[in-house]
């Protein structure tokens, strides 16, 4: 329970300021949000006018400690302020809609990407010096060495735009519509898949190599040799003695990687036209959209840590010695 608490008070602790420096930053930021919003419409409102559209996206001369307050205000109440990009959108509407684009492509592609690197690193480390374990790891690391960027564009040139196999925009057909229909999902899962072949590409090394690096230092600790000496079946010996234990530093890459899931990836998602919140991101920047930004880095954020929350929480499940200060349990 103690562990458990002052996993909690860090992460409680950790959300407190990644809200405060989401509202500081931006404050920082040279310019004034304010005047590049209004600026187109300077010359046709009056300033009456002007003043009503201040008040509706938020903007105030009040002391930086009442606006803070009132951030945090509406940070608890859902009201996250109107999103200059699609105005009168409000922001959380406009993550919402992004959210699950980016959950279903990155989302299901890491787990794809984290399970297959994960049994192929157990695999070739067990039969390492084969076909496999001098071809494989060279080759995914190689692939993974090249820029997300550029692998979606030659993927995007040869398979949609040469072959026609694959669209080479957006997340689904113009005249299928989201809906609860085999039809769009049909075509939400083929526009998916060359961003997702993209991302699989880009993240299948770690995790093979990781995996097969931590086995084989595993494999030849003193406690594999004796059980190894005593009998225990190989596929036994590999499972329950080697990959468990190699297994617990891939955990906290997991965290993290999952983490990263909300936050999409940004270059493969712009490159592809995807709907996901990385390519809104990626277009809030470049309209400063302010609370759109800043609604992103925040969902981003609170994902990032609350991932690593529930991760500590395991792995302190998985190695006793976490929650007891690393003494031997």
């Amino acid at each position: 329970m103690r562990y458990v608490v002052n996993r909690l008070i860090f992460f409680v602790v950790s959300v407190w300021a990644a809200v405060t420096i989401n509202f500081i930053l931006p404050r920082m930021m040279p310019g004034d949000p304010a005047q590049a919003m209004f600026a187109k419409f300077s010359n046709n409102l009056t300033p009456q006018a002007m003043h009503a559209l201040e008040l509706q996206f938020g903007f105030s001369n009040q002391p930086i400690f009442m606006q803070y307050v009132t951030y945090l205000k509406g940070l608890l109440t859902g009201n996250w302020g109107l999103s200059f990009t699609y105005y009168p959108t409000p922001t959380t509407t406009v993550i919402g809609q992004s959210l699950p684009w980016t959950l279903g492509l990155v989302g299901i592609t890491t787990l794809i990407s984290v399970f297959a690197g994960t049994g192929l690193g157990i695999l070739i480390a067990w039969r390492r010096g084969k076909v496999l374990d001098t071809t494989l790891p060279i080759a995914s690391l190689f692939v993974q060495a090249a820029p997300y960027m550029w692998t979606g564009l030659i993927l995007l040139y040869v398979f949609g735009f040469k072959f026609g196999w694959f669209p080479i925009a957006h997340g689904y057909a113009d005249d299928t519509p989201p809906s609860f229909t085999w039809a769009f999902f049909l075509s939400a899962l083929r526009h998916g898949i060359l961003p997702a072949i993209t991302i699989f590409l880009g993240s299948f090394s770690g995790w093979l190599i990781g995996m097969r690096n931590n086995m084989i230092l595993t494999l030849g600790e003193d406690y594999v040799t004796f059980a190894e000496a005593k009998g225990v079946r190989p596929m036994r010996l590999v499972m329950m003695y080697a990959a468990r234990n190699a297994i617990l530093p891939q955990i906290t890459s997991f965290a993290i990687a999952i983490g990263n899931v909300v936050s999409g990836s940004i270059l493969t998602e712009v490159v592809y036209s995807y709907p996901g919140i990385g390519a809104q991101l990626n277009a809030a920047v470049l309209q400063q959209d302010y609370p759109l930004i800043q609604g992103a880095f925040l969902v981003i954020a609170l994902a990032v840590l609350l991932a690593n929350l529930i991760v500590d929480l395991l792995y302190s499940r998985l190695d006793p010695r976490v929650r007891t200060g690393g003494a031997a349990v």
